[in-house]
């Protein structure tokens, strides 16, 4: 009895090696990924620009535009709304800065007084002492050498900053160029990109990438319209409630809304203590005003903003979205954080179809053919009907 060739000892042999091959290119990949992460940030930026912008640009084209046209209006449409937003949160911005420079030494002596002394009847240890200046003061002369040593270290970082803040501004300037290019030039790179696929997978190919990309349109679009939204409501709840830095904290709240629950959290906590503050004392009735805003602002998220704009495409648990976003950071910085969430939703994509795969295959099914079932049918009728399939010749 002959060996077909699929099944010869030769052909797996030949087939691990070309799978460890793409392993090898896979780690490569994640460790230029490593090493270029500090300059890849705008690049990065820009693409995502590139890819948000497109679809209008190409809508534009079959109205009749040339490219270079369409791209021009989008870009210029992108630079218009980033400047009505700078013009409209810059000066709303500064106020709120000054507010709460002026409430400075307000909240210092909240803390010294009111929390502290708190801590220190829940806990039983002595905090206040820690704060007091004769005690700071003997303690940094105790340990001057290490505060020498701490103080050159600090300018030291404060000079690595200022080329740090060159590097910074510099990629700034880069982001809406390297935007204007990866719009103009979106579909040639797509093409480029799809030619190199195998011709035996192209079909595979095609509808991951499909795929992924409704699931990162309805992530990146949908979470950042759901972002500014939150904000707005947080921001003028909290300013209609009283609270002075309402616009601030709202801000604040709304940015980081797309990490689950860290954005209210976030932005309860701070509203607490600036109302806290604000009414030097317990005030029952902002607090309360306080936790209604927020409350509101989560029901409309769940029930109304998410569902709506975002809707249920992305499938990823708020746990899997801390963990990618904490994975991120850790590997690769800021631009793993950057990177996080839009990969995370790619390789949901890619595990729905490796289970989609592992359910087709032998593995999974064992010798028997494959039988799909309802997932609502009754169990005493599935029963029955695998005991009907059986007898049958």
């Amino acid at each position: 009895m002959s060996t077909s060739p699929e099944n010869s000892p030769e052909y797996e042999i030949a087939r691990f090696l070309r799978q460890l091959r793409w392993l090898a290119v896979g780690l490569g990949a994640l460790w230029l990924l490593w090493v270029l992460a500090p300059i890849l940030t705008p690049f990065v930026v820009g693409a995502l620009l590139g890819w948000l912008g497109d679809p209008l640009a190409d809508r534009l084209q079959r109205r009749g535009y040339s490219r270079n046209v369409a791209v021009g209006l989008v870009f210029f449409l992108m630079t218009l709304v980033l400047l009505l937003g700078l013009l409209i949160l810059v000066p709303l911005l500064e106020r709120q800065v000054r507010t709460l420079v002026e409430a400075a030494p307000g909240y210092r002596d909240w803390f010294m007084t009111t929390a502290l002394p708190w801590l220190e009847a829940k806990t039983g240890l002595d905090l206040v002492g820690w704060f007091d200046t004769e005690r700071l003061y003997g303690w940094v002369r105790e340990h001057w050498s290490t505060a020498g040593g701490f103080a050159a270290t600090l300018f030291g970082y404060l000079s690595r900053s200022g080329v740090a803040m060159i590097a910074w501004v510099a990629n700034v300037v880069l982001v809406p160029i390297l935007t204007f290019y990866f719009l103009r030039d979106w579909d040639l790179l797509v093409e480029r990109v799809a030619a190199l696929v195998p011709r035996d997978h192209v079909g595979t190919a095609s509808r991951l990438a499909r795929e992924s990309n409704e699931v990162l349109g309805a992530f990146l679009r949908g979470q950042f319209l759901v972002m500014l939204a939150l904000g707005a409501i947080y921001a003028i709840g909290l300013q209609l409630v009283g609270l002075k830095l309402g616009v601030l904290i709202g801000i604040i709240a709304g940015l980081i809304s797309f990490i689950p629950y860290l954005g209210a959290t976030t932005g309860v906590v701070l509203a607490v203590v600036a109302a806290l503050v604000q009414a030097q004392g317990f005030d029952l009735k902002l607090l309360v005003l306080v936790g209604v805003v927020f409350t509101v602002g989560q029901l409309l998220e769940s029930y109304v903003l998410t569902p709506r704009i975002v809707g249920d495409k992305i499938g990823l648990h708020p746990m899997a979205v801390i963990f990618a976003i904490l994975a991120g950071g850790q590997l690769f910085g800021f631009l793993g954080m950057l990177l996080a969430l839009p990969v995370a939703a790619v390789a949901n994509v890619l595990l729905r179809f490796a289970n989609e795969r592992y359910r087709e295959s032998g593995l999974y099914t064992g010798d028997h053919p494959t039988i799909l079932l309802d997932p609502y049918m009754d169990p005493g009728t599935v029963e029955e009907t695998v005991v009907q399939e059986r007898s049958e010749p």
